[in-house]
Parts: C-alpha cells; structure tokens; sequence
C-alpha cells in the first residue's frame, strides 16, 4: 500500500493537476514525532522536523528512486538524523557565541548578561549586513559553517591566501564596527 501511495505521488502534482498525496499516515507522523522528541530536539521544532521527513520522501518519489520498503522504518531513521543534525547546528552556534565572546575584553566577561549576549549579537549582524558580501560570505563559512580556511577555497574555488586575507579584512571590519557601537 505504502508503495502506492508514493507512486501515486511520484505519478501526481502540478503536471498532473492533482494535489499531492501527504506520504506520511498519521501514525508514520506519530512515529516521526517520537523519534524526534527522544532525539532532543524541542517540542517547538518537531513540527519543521516532520515536514522535513516529508520533504525528503516526496524529493524520493521525485527523483525516481524506488519508494522505500517500510516507509515507516525510513522516516524514523531520517527523523533521527535530523535530531543529530539540529544537536550539531546548536553546538555550532554556541561555538560561535564562544568566539564572539572572546573578543571581548577580559575585564567585561565576568559581567555578560543575557541582555549582553542579545546586544552583542544584533551589532554582529548589523556589521555584517555592511560588509561586502564577499566578506560576509567568508566570515559566515568560516565561522558559522565552521569550515577551516583550506575547505572555503575549495568550495568557493579561490586560493587559500585569498580566503586568508578577506577573512582578515572582514574581521578586522566587524570589529571595528563593535568598537565604534561600544558593543566591545
């Protein structure tokens, strides 16, 4: 029956003139949702996960690839891969919070507040909304992708001294930036 259905909604859609058909029952959802909560991840997340799971089997039956056995079986793996992925995404940005904090002077770390922290952040994204966005490009994959220097030129296919010196300028920019709204 499962394969049916996402036959139906590989054969369905716009072109078809038919809605598509939502690949996920209501216990599959059910399921998803478990998956998800025991995973970690936030009761007001859970719904962006499930549409998530629901993404990646209607982008399945899209491509053409076979629709998987247990249907129910699958979204529960790709729920729990999400559950990791959003951990990671977390961490990635209390790594972030960690390094703004570091620049920050000794003498005022003692005192940071959640007040602080939500100051800081919106002077770190004022700045870079004014820098070039080539500089912002490098500062976002550096510091929000955590990708090191050598994996931004190649994703961006530049060499690697020219990462190293837009990174430098663009820091050196933001800071300056936070200094002259006495944010740091």
């Amino acid at each position: 029956m499962l394969r049916r259905k996402a036959r139906r909604v590989q054969g369905s859609g716009e072109a078809a003139g038919g809605p598509l058909d939502d690949p996920l029952d209501a216990a599959q959802e059910r399921r998803v949702r478990a998956v998800l909560a025991l995973g970690g991840v936030p009761q007001a997340d859970l719904p962006d996960g499930v549409q998530q799971v629901r993404l990646r089997l209607l982008e399945r039956a899209a491509s053409g690839a076979e629709a998987p056995r247990d249907v129910s079986a699958w979204a529960a793996v790709v729920a729990s891969n999400l559950a990791v992925d959003w951990h990671r995404a977390r961490r990635r940005q209390e790594r972030i919070g960690e390094r703004l904090a570091s620049l920050r002077p000794a003498e005022h770390t003692a005192d940071v507040s959640g007040e602080d922290t939500k100051v800081l952040s919106l002077a770190v994204a004022r700045g870079l909304d004014e820098l070039p966005d080539a500089q912002r490009q490098i500062l976002v994959l550096r510091f929000y992708a955590d990708l090191p220097v050598r994996g931004i030129a190649e994703e961006l296919g530049i060499p690697e001294g020219t990462v190293k010196s837009r990174l430098h300028t663009a820091v050196r920019a933001l800071r300056t930036r936070l200094h002259e709204d006495e944010v740091v």
